[in-house]
């Protein structure tokens, strides 16, 4: 498969399980590799890779620090992954992540895959009595955010969409503040970040 799709592997993991079972799990990238074979080429904007091996799956972070002079701004972007079975949640994990992270924009997927069996035969979907992944979410994290909710109860899948509500240039400057320079180059680059904040969040291009 990841001949297929033109991927490189760069590290297997697997897991047995008694009395049967197995996990397996592929780190892939999609650096061109040099002709001696040998590791892909530095590149500064280079994508870091963290993946933890569970007895309950696994957990992936992914990291893509993305920069284009013509907009003059840089984005940060981290993937999380956290894949579970049994009776523990990563619903649990979500105020510790956004809080860790008090990042601008958030997608948030949750998705209940296949099913569990009880002792008597009976197949269960969705052990989670919940309406929104924002049940899980602390309400004074709620109230920083504008969110907005894309679900398919029949499918079990839930999506989350969330944009930070108060902007304050100075978070977002390195090494100067907007009272060193003048207004309205203040309100361009303040232009700029709202403009890049929108289409992260409405996930369109906007002219």
């Amino acid at each position: 498969m990841t001949e297929i799709i033109g991927a490189n592997i760069l590290n297997i993991a697997n897991q047995d399980y008694d009395p049967q079972g197995a996990s397996v799990t592929l780190l892939v990238c999609e650096e061109h590799f040099d002709n001696t074979g040998g590791k892909p080429q530095n590149d500064p904007l280079e994508p870091e890779h963290i993946l933890a091996h569970l007895d309950k799956s696994h957990i992936a972070v992914h990291t893509y620090p993305e920069y284009h002079p013509d907009g003059g701004v840089c984005t940060f972007r981290a993937d999380i992954d956290v894949s579970t079975c049994g009776k523990i949640s990563p619903l649990n994990a979500l105020n510790y992540l956004i809080g860790s992270f008090d990042t601008d924009i958030m997608t948030i997927d949750y998705r209940v895959r296949g099913f569990t069996r009880e002792i008597t035969g009976r197949k269960i979907f969705n052990d989670h009595k919940f309406s929104s992944i924002q049940n899980y979410i602390d309400r004074s994290i709620i109230n920083k955010y504008q969110m907005i909710d894309v679900n398919v109860y029949q499918e079990n899948i839930y999506h989350t969409k969330c944009k930070v509500k108060k902007f304050n240039l100075d978070n977002y400057l390195f090494g100067f503040t907007k009272r060193d320079i003048h207004p309205g180059e203040a309100r361009e680059i303040t232009r700029r970040l709202q403009k890049e904040m929108n289409e992260i969040f409405h996930g369109i291009n906007i002219t």
